[in-house]
């Protein structure tokens, strides 16, 4: 099955990929988060970009994800006492086939969840998506939230009424 295969299954036509683009405000963008509960982190490892797919939850403003002992670990959590490192996270919804959905990026500093009592009740509210040990729980606070919904073409208003 060749790439095209895969991602275009024989659906009929497909749709026009013209669309409406709408920017969502910071609480509607939070909100589609807690929607999915995958996502991507994006980080700087040993000096270059890296992004990892990471389930998720939304508490407030802030996301909430599971580490595992992985080596990108050292690359996100910042020295105890030292303000959090700055990274991204993405989610999105977004069809294939119709081009309808949303995508979603916060920005902002990253601290590992040190209060024990803390670390347990957020890692009951993460429900890991691989067998990998948890290794802590990661609390990006939200400084920038973007998103967009893309949407159908807006039909224009008929004059005759």
């Amino acid at each position: 099955m060749d790439h095209e295969t895969a991602w275009r299954p024989d659906r009929g036509p497909v749709p026009d990929p013209m669309g409406s683009t709408e920017q969502l405000d910071r609480s509607e963008a939070l909100r589609l988060l807690g929607t999915v509960p995958l996502g991507r982190i994006v980080f700087t490892h040993q000096a270059l970009p890296a992004i990892r797919p990471v389930n998720h939850v939304v508490e407030g403003e802030d996301v909430i994800i599971r580490l595992d002992e992985g080596a990108s670990r050292a690359s996100l959590v910042a020295t105890p006492g030292t303000p959090g490192i700055v990274l991204a996270y993405e989610a999105d919804a977004i069809d294939p086939y119709t081009h309808l959905g949303w995508s979603v990026v916060v920005i902002g500093h990253a601290e590992l969840v040190e209060n024990r009592n803390e670390a347990e009740r957020l890692e009951a509210l993460l429900d890991p998506w691989t067998n990998e040990p948890m290794a802590g729980v990661l609390r990006i606070r939200a400084a920038l939230v973007t998103g967009f919904r893309l949407g159908p073409e807006p039909r224009p208003i008929s004059a005759a009424g």
